[in-house]
C-alpha cells in the first residue's frame, strides 16, 4: 500500500509537472482564464477546485509543527494547485518511513 502511495504521488507530480509546463508554454494565461471564468461551469470548476485545496490544506496544517511552515505549504497550495498536494504527499509518505499514523497525524502522532 505504501509503494503504491509513493507511486501514484510520483506519477501525479510528474503529470502535473509536464501539464503545467506544457500549458505555460502553448497557452495564454490571462486570455484562457478569463474565457473560463466568464462560463458558468468554468466558475463552478474553480469553487470545487479551491474547495479542494482549502480540505488539503487543513490536513497540511494540522499536520506541521511550525506555522511558517503551514503558511508556505498553504500558499504554494493556492499557486501551484494539486503540484503541490503531490509533493507534500510524497514527503509525507517519505518522511513517515511506513509508519500511518505518522503519516497522517504529523508532529501529533507522538502525542497520540
Amino acid at each position: 500500500m505504501r509503494t503504491a502511495a509513493k507511486v501514484i504521488a510520483i506519477l501525479g507530480l510528474l503529470a502535473m509537472t509536464g501539464i503545467i509546463a506544457y500549458a505555460f508554454l502553448a497557452g495564454d494565461f490571462n486570455a484562457e482564464g478569463a474565457w473560463l471564468l466568464s462560463h458558468p461551469w468554468g466558475r463552478v470548476s474553480m469553487v470545487d477546485l479551491y474547495v479542494g485545496f482549502i480540505l488539503f490544506s487543513l490536513w497540511i496544517v494540522y499536520r506541521e509543527r511550525s506555522v511558517v511552515r503551514s503558511a508556505v505549504w498553504v500558499v504554494l497550495m493556492m499557486v501551484l494547485g494539486n503540484w503541490t498536494a503531490a509533493l507534500y504527499l510524497l514527503i509525507a509518505l517519505l518522511t513517515s518511513k511506513g509508519d500511518w499514523k505518522r503519516f497522517w497525524l504529523g508532529h501529533r502522532a507522538e502525542a497520540v
